[in-house]
């Protein structure tokens, strides 16, 4: 996906879809997010949970939530001090001392010891490119459930809904159309 097109189906500046559109087009070509139908899901989904490619950390308060990441033994968070190490980052805003082990093995890279290499734009992608392919996302893109693959990036809230559900649905509707999606 060159940088036009990534400008186009994501609505972020000029400059950032040209720092953007080699690392995620080679994630997308090395963990097979081919179609238009895949790619539009892919960047949408993304660009939402970065604010538009802005932000690979989470902003840390810590707040309420951030604190119970401390000790969650479903995210792997079992030594002192893993929640705020292992916080979201990357594209898909990975979380957990569980999900860093399993990407570094996955990508080869050592982001237990190094969290802070999903920083950066290339294993950001990459990273999100795993995640993708990990969780089975192509085929909820596919068959056009949006809502399906939002909820297994990021679960549900109290209303059935991923968080941001209506940015997420705005960003998915940018990039159909950009990518010429039905």
């Amino acid at each position: 996906m060159d940088a036009k097109t990534l400008q186009a189906a994501t609505g972020i500046s000029g400059p950032r879809a040209n720092e953007w559109a080699a690392p995620i087009t080679a994630a997308m070509a090395e963990f097979d997010v081919v179609t238009p139908a895949q790619q539009a899901a892919f960047v949408a989904e993304w660009a939402h949970e970065t604010a538009g490619f802005a932000l690979l950390r989470e902003v840390w308060g810590p707040n309420a939530a951030q604190r119970r990441y401390e000790g969650r033994a479903d995210l792997g968070n079992t030594q002192p001090g893993d929640g705020k190490r292992f916080m979201g980052r990357g594209l898909p805003q990975l979380t957990g001392r569980a999900n860093y082990t399993k990407a570094s093995a996955a990508l080869g890279v050592d982001l237990v010891r190094n969290p802070q290499l999903l920083e950066q734009p290339l294993l950001a992608a990459r990273a999100a490119g795993w995640f993708w392919k990990a969780n089975g996302l192509n085929r909820y893109a596919d068959r056009g459930d949006f809502l399906g693959l939002s909820i297994r990036i990021n679960g549900k809230n109290k209303d059935g809904l991923p968080n941001g559900w209506e940015d997420r649905q705005r960003r998915w509707a940018i990039a159909k159309r950009a990518l010429g999606v039905q």
